[in-house]
């Protein structure tokens, strides 16, 4: 069985922030058919986030998306760990420096201890890539996925 919960538990973040990064998701998600979600827990089993990233995203089904342009931003709050997971849509059109960028960048952030903020710019990155190359279909868009964040242990 794998722990999801779409409470946030252990109190990573204010009922605010939560409400921040879940419009993020709305507002990236406006002009694309792509997805973003958003994994939050304490600690990462893995030596690479991006190997634990990778688990959480196909547990969520992400990769079942018609236009295999799904992405996720993992975060282990405790063990200062993050990564961005796209799925082979995605990853064709934006090559790999864009997916250490958001990292970096991301990471730039937390040292300062500014998770939102770095959390929000890598879902409007996100959402700016997604919109380039899989911009909103009026007719046959539909959310694939929730908005809402979700969280570990």
């Amino acid at each position: 069985m794998f722990p999801f919960s779409r409470k946030n538990k252990q109190g990573y973040l204010s009922k605010e922030e939560e409400e921040q990064i879940v419009h993020a998701i709305k507002t990236a998600e406006v002009k694309t058919s792509g997805e973003v979600r958003v994994y939050v827990e304490g600690k990462c089993r893995f030596v690479d986030a991006i190997d634990r990233a990778a688990e959480i995203f196909y547990n969520l089904h992400m990769n079942e998306t018609q236009h295999k342009n799904a992405t996720l931003i993992y975060v282990a709050m405790k063990h200062k760990q993050v990564a961005v997971f796209g799925d082979e849509g995605i990853l064709k059109k934006t090559g790999a420096e864009f997916w250490h960028e958001n990292v970096k960048n991301m990471l730039q952030h937390f040292h300062k201890e500014n998770y939102v903020t770095g959390i929000c710019e890598v879902i409007e990155k996100l959402g700016l890539a997604l919109a380039m190359h899989f911009p909103y279909e009026k007719d046959t868009d539909k959310n694939e996925l929730p908005d809402e964040i979700v969280f570990g242990k």
